[in-house]
């Protein structure tokens, strides 16, 4: 993985720490060089910080999602919830404020990873109400039309076809994707949800929100709230 941050000690005492973990992680101080280094290709995971200097990390995230779908975990300053939000709104798959517990950043690179693992391409498509999912090229269409959606979306939305008609929970989705409950204060399963609504309902309501539960994905167009 790349670890692009200009905290040169604390780069120094995570890179000690993840091999620890059993990950190879690479470096970058720099935002262009870090940009460069992540476009290249062949990351599992990317760990961005916001404050670089030469180029945010901002700028750098948007570059990156032009260009694929690397998973990218943002670094973000205790407090900045602006941060987080422009973060996930950009396409980030997950994020985490500093000061940080690296015993929490592992856990959070395990869960990214169990999800993009090979292994999940042997499932098979699936196609509900015009929306076809296919795990092997993690690949989207509506209604034959390819739709864009990044690493995180796509789990999300498989998550919530294979359940189609079902009702689930902001706490099933959060432990399914990142092993970890919601807080009052978490709103990214939402914002991601937003976002992949805007690229699928092109024509009609695929993902309800049923208030105070969580989410529905419609098995039918007309398909009512299942009890």
């Amino acid at each position: 993985m790349l670890l692009i941050d200009d905290d040169v000690e604390l780069c120094g005492l995570l890179r000690e720490f993840l091999k620890r973990e059993g990950f190879s992680v690479d470096v970058e101080h720099e935002g262009r060089r870090g940009l460069d280094r992540a476009s290249a290709g062949g990351w599992d995971l990317v760990i961005l910080d916001v404050m670089l200097p030469g180029m945010d990390g901002f700028a750098i995230l948007r570059e990156l999602r032009k260009k694929g779908r690397t998973p990218i975990l943002m670094l973000t300053a205790r407090g900045e919830d602006v941060d987080r939000i422009v973060g996930l709104e950009l396409g980030a798959d997950d994020y985490l404020a500093k000061p940080f517990n690296p015993r929490e950043l592992a856990a959070r690179i395990r869960a990214i990873l169990r999800r993009t693992e090979p292994q999940a391409a042997e499932r098979g498509p699936v196609e509900v109400n015009g929306v076809t999912l296919d795990p092997a090229s993690r690949d989207v269409s509506v209604d034959g039309q390819k739709i864009e959606v990044t690493t995180l979306e796509f789990d999300i939305l498989e998550i919530l076809m294979r359940g189609a008609g079902r009702v689930l929970s902001r706490d099933a989705l959060m432990e399914a994707l990142y092993n970890r409950k919601t807080t009052p204060f978490d709103r990214s399963i939402d914002m991601h949800i937003s976002h992949l609504r805007k690229k699928l309902e092109i024509s009609r309501a695929i993902i309800k929100t049923i208030r105070g539960v969580g989410y529905q994905f419609c098995r039918t167009p007309d398909e009512e709230v299942a009890e």
